[in-house]
C-alpha cells in the first residue's frame, strides 16, 4: 500500500512505527459555532482511511483534540453574553452530533485543550530551558531563527512566510515567532490558567504537540487535517516537537483533504454559501454527502453544490438497486468468485493507492456493468453481497435501498410503456433520453 505524505511531497510504502499498529491524529474544531460541511468532507475522509485501515487488519487508535479555549470563543462569549466555557461545551456536544449522523464513529479520544493544561505548561518549560522559546512582556515565543527546518512541511523558506502570518506584536523578535503562551490578567470575561509566566492562556498550536506527545510520544504515524492548515499550525507543530524532542520526523506521513468549494467559490458567510451540516441534512440525507465526499480524492479540491449532490445520490441509488438485485439471487456461501476477482482485485488495488475512493467507487460501477443478471450463479451472486457488504463497511454507506416518496410502480410502467412504444415507432433518440434520464435517478431499464 502506498500513501502520499505531503511532506516528501510523493508516495510512499506504509510502513508503521509499530508493526500493524497505527497512531493518527487528526486536527479538530474550535468550537465557537456548529460544523460546517468543510469539516464533513475533512472528517468523513479520515473516518473512511481509518475504516480501510482496520479492515487491512491494523489497530489503528485515532485521535482528534478539541480547541476549548481561543479568540473566537472568548469573542463568541462576549457577543452572547454567555461564558466561554458554556460556548465551548454546547458546541463541543452539537458537532460530535453531527458527526454522528454523517456515521463518523471513528475517534477513540477527543482530547479537549483545557484537560490537558499541565502538558502543555510542561512542553513549553522544556522549549524555554532548550533555548527555542523567550518569555516578554505579553507571552512566551518560539524563535523561529533558532530552528533551520521551519518551513519544510510548506515548502517554503522562513523569509517567504513572513507575509503570511500575523504582523507580530511588538515584544517579538522576528514577525514568525508564534505565541506558545498570552499572558492575561485573570477577568471574569476571559479564561486564564496559572503558569510559570503568570496567568493565561496557551497559543494555538502548541495544544496539539502537548496532546499528541502525552497519548503517541514523540513521533507517530499519521497526521491529518485540511490544506488550510499546513502554514502555520501544521508547520509550528513541526517545529515545536522535532525542537523540544531532539527526534525527526515527528509524524511519518502527513496527510491533507483539499478545499472545499459552494458552487466554485470559497464558502464564507460574506458570499452567504456558508452552509454548516445542521442546515444541509435538513435537506439532504447523510449517506448521500458521505458518498458525494468519496467521489473526489481526498487530496482534491471538491465543488459542492445542489447538482452534485443529486448526481451523487443517483448515483449511490443505482448501486443500491444492484444491490437489491444481486441479493435476491444470492443463495448459499460466499465462495471465491472468479467473474468478481477482476473487479474486487480493481477495488483493492485502488484503495491501496493513497485512499482513491473515485477508481474504488468506478470498479464497482464496472461490477454492476459486467453483470448479466440471466447468467449470474447463485454463488457468484453470494460472493457478490459479501464483497459489497464490505465495501459498504468501509465507505461507511449503506447499500440496503432507502424507501423513499418516489414514483409509485404504476407511474414507472406507464413510463416504461410510453418508451417502448417510442422504440417501436422507431424515435430512438426521445427512448434514450427517457433512458438515460431514469438511470440518473437511480433506475435501470433493461431492454
Amino acid at each position: 500500500m502506498e500513501v502520499y505524505s505531503t511532506l516528501i511531497r510523493d508516495k510512499q510504502d506504509l510502513e508503521t512505527i509499530n508493526d500493524n499498529r497505527i497512531n493518527m491524529f487528526v486536527c479538530g474544531p474550535t468550537v465557537y459555532d456548529d460544523a460546517h460541511i468543510g469539516h464533513g468532507r475533512t472528517y468523513i475522509s479520515f473516518d473512511t482511511i481509518k475504516r480501510y485501515l482496520e479492515h487491512l487488519g491494523y489497530a489503528v487508535f485515532y485521535l482528534q483534540n478539541i480547541t476549548d479555549v481561543d479568540d473566537k470563543i472568548i469573542n463568541r462569549a462576549k457577543e452572547t453574553n454567555q461564558s466561554a466555557s458554556d460556548i465551548a461545551k454546547k458546541f463541543e456536544k452539537r458537532y460530535i452530533e453531527d458527526m454522528h449522523k454523517l456515521n463518523v464513529f471513528g475517534v477513540n479520544l477527543f482530547a479537549r485543550a483545557t484537560d490537558h493544561m499541565p502538558e502543555i505548561i510542561d512542553q513549553i518549560e522544556r522549549l524555554i530551558d532548550m533555548g527555542y522559546a523567550y518569555e516578554t512582556e505579553d507571552g512566551v515565543y518560539f524563535e523561529i531563527a533558532k530552528f533551520p527546518e521551519f518551513g519544510k512541511l510548506a515548502n517554503r523558506k522562513p523569509e517567504e512566510l513572513e507575509s503570511h502570518r500575523e504582523i507580530a506584536k511588538t515584544t517579538k523578535k522576528n514577525h514568525n515567532d508564534f505565541a506558545l503562551w498570552k499572558k492575561r490578567e485573570p477577568a471574569e470575561d476571559e479564561p486564564t490558567w496559572q503558569s510559570p509566566w503568570g496567568p493565561g492562556r496557551p497559543g494555538w498550536h502548541i495544544e496539539d504537540t502537548a496532546i499528541t506527545e502525552y497519548y503517541f510520544g514523540p513521533q507517530y504515524d499519521v497526521h491529518g487535517g485540511g490544506l488550510d492548515l499546513i502554514f502555520p499550525h501544521h508547520e509550528a507543530e513541526i517545529t515545536q516537537m522535532e525542537a523540544v524532542s531532539g527526534k525527526a520526523p515527528m509524524v511519518k506521513f502527513w496527510l491533507h483533504t483539499g478545499f472545499l468549494n459552494v458552487s466554485g467559490e470559497k464558502m464564507s458567510k460574506s458570499l452567504n454559501n456558508f452552509i454548516t451540516i445542521r442546515d444541509l441534512l435538513e435537506e439532504y440525507d447523510a449517506e448521500t454527502f458521505r458518498f458525494f465526499v468519496l467521489s473526489t480524492h481526498y487530496r482534491s479540491p471538491i465543488d459542492f453544490s445542489k447538482d452534485n449532490l443529486h448526481q451523487a445520490g443517483a448515483t449511490l441509488n443505482r448501486i443500491r438497486n444492484y444491490y437489491a438485485r444481486i441479493s435476491e439471487k444470492a443463495e448459499g456461501e460466499a465462495e471465491e468468485s472468479e467473474f468478481l476477482k477482476e473487479f474486487s482485485d480493481k477495488f483493492y488495488n485502488a484503495m491501496n493507492d493513497d485512499f482513491h475512493t473515485p477508481k474504488a467507487i468506478a470498479s464497482i460501477f464496472n461490477l454492476i456493468n459486467a453483470t448479466d443478471f440471466d447468467e449470474i450463479t447463485a454463488e457468484d451472486a453470494a460472493a457478490i453481497k459479501k464483497f459489497l457488504d464490505t465495501v459498504s463497511d468501509i465507505f461507511g454507506i449503506s447499500f440496503e435501498v432507502v424507501e423513499e416518496n418516489g414514483p409509485s410502480d404504476e407511474l414507472l410502467d406507464l413510463i416504461a410503456d410510453v418508451r417502448l412504444q417510442l422504440r417501436n415507432e422507431k424515435q430512438y433518440e426521445l427512448s434514450d433520453k427517457i433512458r438515460d434520464n431514469l438511470n440518473e435517478l437511480g433506475y435501470e431499464i433493461n431492454d
